[in-house]
């Protein structure tokens, strides 16, 4: 089974931390060259840092952040004319909309994550999609939430947006299919990153209870006890990206320990 990613380009959002760090690292691992896409330029460079290098290898980064959908498109497409770069493989990851019931939420928090979810990672598609039309080879991977099977308690604005991405996803894949281009989703169950950790913390200041008894509520919420590593998350993105799943095509893809309550 080929998984390996020697010569190609990837590009990963999100990545100066947790479940986009996480893959990129993995990426690299791979053989990928990888440009890690975030906010935080000091945390970008510390991620770069981390990912494994050999002399065919070239990695780096840009400075971008979802909350500005136009800014975004102009400094990726800056970049691809600058480097006349192709992509082969795209990791569409950021962080997920403040926690709280759906009937609690403003108009704008729903506007605000439909834009920072679903319209940049349009943005990023439309940008790279060319080039991966010349290398004759795609890989979308948007990584999404479990929530798209089942809506998940509390959070609203997250599991109404979640969605909209997965259909907008699906429909992607009958698209770009004959490019050689595949789309999917990998969705994560409850991960040990920061978002997590706020999650819970949330939850435990709501029902003024310690945040170590909110974990192990939820933790025994899954048939597997734990929450996952950023890492296993990682390595189902890394599978889809590689020539070895060339036929899986317009898929979700939970990664939950077993969590999700449906086939």
């Amino acid at each position: 089974m080929n998984i390996r990613l020697d010569n190609m380009n990837a590009m990963v959002c999100g990545s100066s931390g947790g479940i986009g760090k996480a893959s990129a690292i993995e990426l690299a691992a791979l053989g990928a060259n990888v440009t890690l896409l975030a906010r935080n330029e000091d945390k970008l460079k510390a991620a770069l840092n981390e990912l494994s290098v050999t002399p065919s290898q070239k990695h780096d980064f840009l400075v971008a952040d979802f909350s500005n959908p136009e800014a975004l498109k102009a400094t990726v497409n800056k970049y691809l004319i600058d480097t006349k770069k192709n992509y082969h493989i795209l990791v569409n990851n950021t962080g997920g909309p403040p926690a709280g019931p759906a009937i609690d939420a403003e108009e704008i928090d729903f506007l605000s994550a439909f834009s920072n979810h679903l319209i940049c990672n349009h943005i990023m598609v439309k940008e790279l999609l060319e080039g991966m039309k010349v290398e004759k080879y795609g890989r979308i991977i948007n990584v999404i939430s479990t929530s798209v099977k089942i809506p998940l308690q509390g959070l609203g604005v997250s599991n109404t947006i979640r969605g909209a991405v997965a259909s907008w996803s699906k429909t992607l894949a009958s698209e770009l299919a004959q490019f050689g281009i595949t789309v999917n989703n990998v969705l994560p169950g409850a991960t040990s990153t920061e978002r997590l950790d706020a999650i819970i913390q949330n939850k435990s200041n709501k029902a003024a209870r310690p945040a170590g008894e909110i974990t192990i509520e939820m933790q025994l919420e899954i048939p597997m006890r734990r929450f996952a590593k950023p890492e296993e998350i990682a390595n189902a993105i890394a599978f889809l990206a590689s020539p070895a799943s060339s036929y899986i095509c317009g898929i979700n893809l939970p990664v939950d320990g077993g969590r999700t309550g449906c086939l």
